[in-house]
């Protein structure tokens, strides 16, 4: 479709001469493009002159505007250093005539508009740089570098920042460019004299730029979004700029480097700094507090400009005042900032892409990133006007009359209709933002009549480490009566009191955690819950306040993923960690938020104990799964990839029969199958079981070892064959060999709740149908039955119980009733991984009665519940006589009774009728049996 054919509206000519007299240079053109033509002329001096200088080339390009646009840029790229400058001047005016008719006519939406003017930006850099780099390796001045570096500026980078970086150049805009170079490409001795030459460079090409000659200009340039720009070099090394942002960045510098860009010279250079710099840009934890930052720069700007003032259009700045451009800049990038370290969608450099990525992913509700998209769309065509008229970078409203009819003719909008739309616009920008950046005071309840809190508790919380900055103590100032209010509300005031005070003293610092509660005040009513009914969980919660972030995530109560998508999950989210470290600390990061969301759904009601121990089991698994093959590829790069099949990670325990508590640890064992392989073919070759011992080893240790973002499980092995004594992984065909004629039954015993949940699946599924096999061959009933017996009076021996409400240990609760389901396991030549399918066997053969499965289903499920409760209360049994509170409310609800006696007795009633139960079925032989 021709250019005619796409107008879609037109300004009006303001000045009636000047726009006829540029009508008249295009006799040809269709009523449309004249009618264009007269307007944009008679309304901008700037586009009036553009048209007189280019009457004859627009006439050719307006048939075929982007094919015309691709020709300027082929002309550029064609032209010799000589002519560059002047060349240059030329193609930008062409491009701006172009680009300026296209918008006014509405042929390009705004995106186009604004990406044409940043490709020629980016052309016009690269030209110029590469022409300023190569006078220097021509001179001899840039060391090591020839001819053929200059394609790539010798090592030379340049980065576009802000509009530019983003694909958004206005109409006029200067552009706001870093220069870096890599000083990895030169010697120690020669990097004097290479930064001395770039510096030349950096400021040729910005004379080449910016120079304003009879020709005009190209672009105006800013270098001064570089590190600390008063006292460094136009063009610094990417170290130095890397250790400045990892030291002393700033938000703001965080903010712009949204949308910084690697545009001309050595791109992959480029490309490869903002990887490093992600760190900075990208917190790992959401960013709260960049509210404030941002906040206060905004005050700044508004304070230094005198843009404070109420909304009125005479001389009100588009870009920086009230309900401006830069004010819904400013609402997405601190959004992103926030968020884009959890979410990496986030992570665009656009403002309507931004906006809309917000609103995709739950961060900002659909209907305000569609409102401010709208104004912001305005908001630029209005800027775009402004600086049409006359080429000068204004954002400025006009103060006079004259102008302002000007500008609204140039808009094609009468003046009282256009005005109208401003103040409206502006007026609901603004609207928003306060309501973002400064929310005023929230309403909250007066204090609960007749509670008095403990002022002594609460005077002693500014000497607390996360309190003791001056930020950190401005924001609690700020939350405090509304954390008082809550708790004066709560069912227990002083109790609520002191597990807060409990919670704030644990917490290393505060402003992170402090600013996510100001914008997320809910937070607070889940802290107090927690801080109040589970002392363990609300001290996990202050080693590690990041877990928090999940709640916000959005998708914090969904519902429980399952096995394999949470598999799939932890798997993505290592491969998205680029070293091995790294690695094991976001897989310690995600597994912890994974456990807390779970203890805060059990604690909450909102699963119980049963689904509660599912789901710390399918997360356990979930890591080690997804870890595995990250050890297995760390290990390989120096001693080669795993001989034959490699090994498989083998769950026992209780992480084999599908049941976890919150701090259970893991019992594994290793197996491998070298497949006759006797020596791996690395750089540094290990013999085979020196090679998966010490893979397994290096596994144990990617579990279990002390990062600085604490330890995943610990793992327990000694289930494995020979137990301590024992290899640390063991030869398939060795393990075999020992489960048919060597292993005691309590490893029979042990291998009924065996699963593979990791490594190659042809081994794992034959050592799968082994164990079927095993356990399905003839057993010796009577040493079974007395070798439990022994067992539960070993154990009776070694362990005591913890006091009552221990329900692990002791005759007839939990560890107990499992050995027992082992054994029924063993005689019924059957499988099965958990505790009620393995009595289910043990009816079915006659060994138990319904009566005896049900008697100890009602113990074990009690004992479940009160091990479950009491691991989020504490990391030990419960004492009845100081369980009180909230922690005492929780207890009870979660098994059903009505007071600790209760509890007690109902635990003690329960275990010695299991009890009783497991003694007689150890004393019969099934007849079938014998």
């Amino acid at each position: 479709m021709s250019f005619a054919d796409r107008i879609t509206r037109c300004p009006a000519s303001f000045d009636i001469s000047a726009g006829e007299e540029a009508r008249a240079r295009l006799p040809e053109a269709p009523k449309a493009v004249a009618d264009l033509i007269e307007g944009a002329a008679g309304c901008s001096p700037y586009l009036g002159a553009l048209i007189a200088r280019e009457a004859e080339w627009l006439s050719k390009a307006l048939s075929d505007p982007e094919a015309a646009l691709a020709a300027v840029h082929e002309t550029v790229h064609a032209l010799e250093d000589a002519a560059l400058s002047k060349g240059l001047r030329r193609a930008k005016g062409q491009v701006a005539l172009l680009t300026g008719l296209a918008d006014l006519g509405g042929v390009w939406p705004l995106e186009q508009v604004t990406q044409a003017l940043t490709d020629f930006a980016d052309l016009a850099v690269g030209c110029a740089l590469q022409e300023a780099v190569g006078r220097e390796i021509r001179r001899g001045k840039l060391p090591g570098q020839e001819e053929a570096d200059i394609a790539t500026a010798g090592g030379m980078t340049v980065l576009a920042m802000g509009k530019m970086g983003a694909g958004e150049l206005n109409y006029s805009s200067d552009i706001d460019l870093i220069c870096l170079f890599d000083e990895t490409r030169f010697a120690p001795d020669d990097l004097h004299d290479a930064r001395a030459a770039f510096v030349r460079a950096t400021r040729r090409m910005c004379a080449t730029l910016s120079d304003r000659t009879s020709d005009g200009y190209v672009f105006r340039t800013d270098l001064r979004l570089r590190p600390d720009p008063s006292v460094t070099p136009v063009c610094m090394t990417m170290a130095a700029a890397e250790t400045y942002y990892e030291s002393l960045g700033r938000t703001w510098e965080r903010a712009a480097y949204i949308k910084a860009r690697p545009c001309a010279g050595d791109i992959g250079a480029g490309a490869r700094f903002l990887d490093v710099l992600k760190p900075f840009v990208w917190r790992r934890h959401l960013d709260f507090a960049a509210i404030e930052d941002a906040h206060n720069m905004r005050l700044r700007i508004r304070q230094s400009k005198g843009f404070g003032r109420a909304l009125s259009l005479p001389g009100h700045n588009i870009k920086l005042g009230r309900g401006g451009i830069r004010e819904i800049e400013f609402f997405t990038q601190t959004r992103q900032i926030i968020a884009g370290g959890r979410d990496r969608d986030l992570r665009v450099r656009g403002t309507v892409e931004g906006l809309a990525r917000l609103a995709a992913n739950d961060w900002v509700p659909e209907e305000v990133t569609e409102e401010l998209t709208g104004h912001y769309r305005f908001h630029r065509e209005v800027e775009h006007r402004l600086q049409m008229l006359r080429d000068a970078q204004t954002h400025d409203l006009p103060n006079s009359d004259e102008e302002f009819a000007r500008l609204a003719a140039f808009m094609g909008r009468p003046r009282a209709e256009l005005e109208k739309e401003l103040l409206t616009r502006l007026g609901q920008v603004d609207a928003i933002i306060e309501r973002f950046f400064a929310p005023g005071e929230s309403e909250e309840a007066p204090p609960a009549q007749g509670v008095e809190l403990d002022r002594k508790i609460i005077a002693r919380w500014p000497s607390y480490p996360a309190l003791r900055s001056a930020r950190a103590t401005e924001i609690f100032n700020r939350l405090r009566p509304s954390i008082l209010n809550r708790l004066a509300a709560s069912a227990r005031p002083q109790e609520a009191l002191l597990a807060l005070d409990g919670f704030l003293a644990g917490l290393p610092a505060g402003v992170q955690l402090l600013s996510l509660f100001e914008a997320n005040p809910q937070l607070i009513d889940l802290l107090l819950d927690i801080a109040g009914t589970a002392p363990a969980l609300s001290g996990h919660l202050a080693r590690n306040p990041g877990v928090f972030d999940a709640v916000i995530a959005g998708d914090f109560f969904a519902p429980w993923p399952g096995l394999e998508r949470l598999t799939a999950d932890a798997g993505e989210m290592l491969a998205q960690e680029a070293d091995y470290e790294r690695k094991l600390d976001a897989a310690r990061r995600w597994r912890r938020e994974w456990l807390f969301r779970i203890g805060v759904h059990h604690l909450r009601g909102l699963i119980d104990a049963e689904r509660a121990g599912e789901q710390y089991a399918e997360l356990a698994e979930a890591v080690v799964a997804a870890l595995y093959p990250e050890v297995v590829a760390q290990f390989s790069e120096r001693h080669g990839p795993p001989p034959g099949r490699g090994a498989v990670v083998l769950a026992m325990g209780s992480l084999g029969a599908g049941r976890l508590n919150a701090a259970s640890d893991l019992d594994l064992i290793v197996i491998y199958d070298a497949d006759g392989t006797e020596e791996s073919t690395g750089r540094r070759p290990l013999a085979t079981r020196l090679y998966f011992a010490r893979l397994t080893q290096s596994l144990i240790t990617a579990i279990t070892a002390q990062t600085a973002e604490g330890r995943l499980y610990e793992v327990d092995m000694r289930l494995r064959p020979s137990g301590n004594q024992g290899p640390v992984a063991t030869a398939w065909s060795a393990f075999r060999e020992y489960q048919t004629k060597e292993a005691w039954v309590w490893e029979h015993l042990a291998l009924t709740r065996a699963r593979p949940i990791a490594g190659d699946e042809g081994l794992a599924r034959d050592i799968a149908e082994f164990r079927a096999d095993l356990l399905a061959r003839e057993t010796k009933v009577e040493k079974v039955l007395s070798e439990v017996a022994a067992m539960r009076a070993r154990i009776r021996d070694a362990k005591q119980p913890d006091g009552p409400l221990d329900s692990k240990l002791g005759e007839g609760r939990l560890q107990d009733i499992e050995l027992l389901a082992q054994a029924a396991v063993l005689l019924a030549r059957g499988d099965a991984h958990d505790v009620p399918r393995a009595l289910d066997l043990g009816v079915e053969i006659g060994w138990l009665s319904d009566a005896d499965r049900r008697v100890l289903m009602e113990s074990f499920r009690l004992c479940w519940e009160v091990v479950m409760a009491a691991r989020l209360l504490s990391d030990r049994a419960p004492d009845p006589a100081r369980v009180s509170g909230s922690a005492e409310t929780y207890l009870l609800r979660v098994t059903g009774l009505e007071t600790m006696d209760a509890l007690v007795r109902a635990l003690e009633q329960k275990a010695q009728t299991a009890r009783a139960a497991i003694e007689a079925a150890l004393e019969r032989v099934p007849e079938d049996l014998k």
